[in-house]
């Protein structure tokens, strides 16, 4: 039977490996170049995502409190409403039908078909009373008003601070082609930092 043969000159390519830098001046240079061009070409993409798919915009006022307040920077998803339905309870930015230069942030939530009504500060929707954990109660006021039938491609915006809002129940609902984005994400200021439910 024949012994194994074992050799005592070990293939040096088991036992090296490559330099990381071969030449330590032109090396680090190439080193800190490749870096460089990959940290721009990542921040490129997320850059073109971003302008494509999304858009930072300047929360101005206090009708979105508690959940959004007056200065603060989100990020609005541009493309999300092509793909699928407007949900009650979305956060939307959208045209002022009373002056389409402005823009306005409030909550879905009356959609096409629905009857809106508010007995004593409480949203009734189809007589079902609408459970809205995001408003507080010292924001809720008191308000008796409607009801609202709200129409085909219409929508019924209500602010979360009810007593501190312009909206659907001052100059009525509000046309589809007005929403141009749903808000997604909270960038600013850091401490407040979070995805908007």
């Amino acid at each position: 039977m024949r012994k194994p043969v074992f050799s005592s000159n070990p293939d040096p390519v088991d036992y090296q490996t490559p330099p990381l830098f071969s030449s330590p001046g032109q090396s680090w240079f190439t080193w800190v170049r490749s870096w460089a061009r990959d940290l721009l070409i990542a921040v490129f993409i997320a850059g073109v995502i971003i302008l494509f798919f999304y858009q930072p915009v300047k929360v101005e006022g206090t009708s979105m409190m508690p959940r959004l307040t007056d200065q603060e920077r989100i990020f609005i998803n541009k493309f999300i409403y092509r793909l699928e339905e407007i949900h009650r309870g979305d956060v939307v930015v959208f045209r002022y039908p009373g002056d389409p230069t402005k823009s306005y942030i409030k909550r879905i939530i009356g959609l096409p078909g629905d009857t809106v009504e508010i007995l004593r500060g409480e949203v009734y929707v189809n007589g079902e009373k609408l459970d809205e954990p995001y408003v507080i109660p010292e924001y809720r006021g008191s308000q008796t008003l409607g009801p609202w039938q709200v129409g085909r491609d219409k929508y019924y915006v209500l602010g979360d601070h009810r007593s501190s809002s312009n909206d659907s129940r001052v100059w009525g609902t509000l046309p589809r082609n007005y929403i141009y984005g749903k808000a997604e994400l909270i960038y600013w200021p850091v401490g407040r930092w979070g995805l908007l439910d």
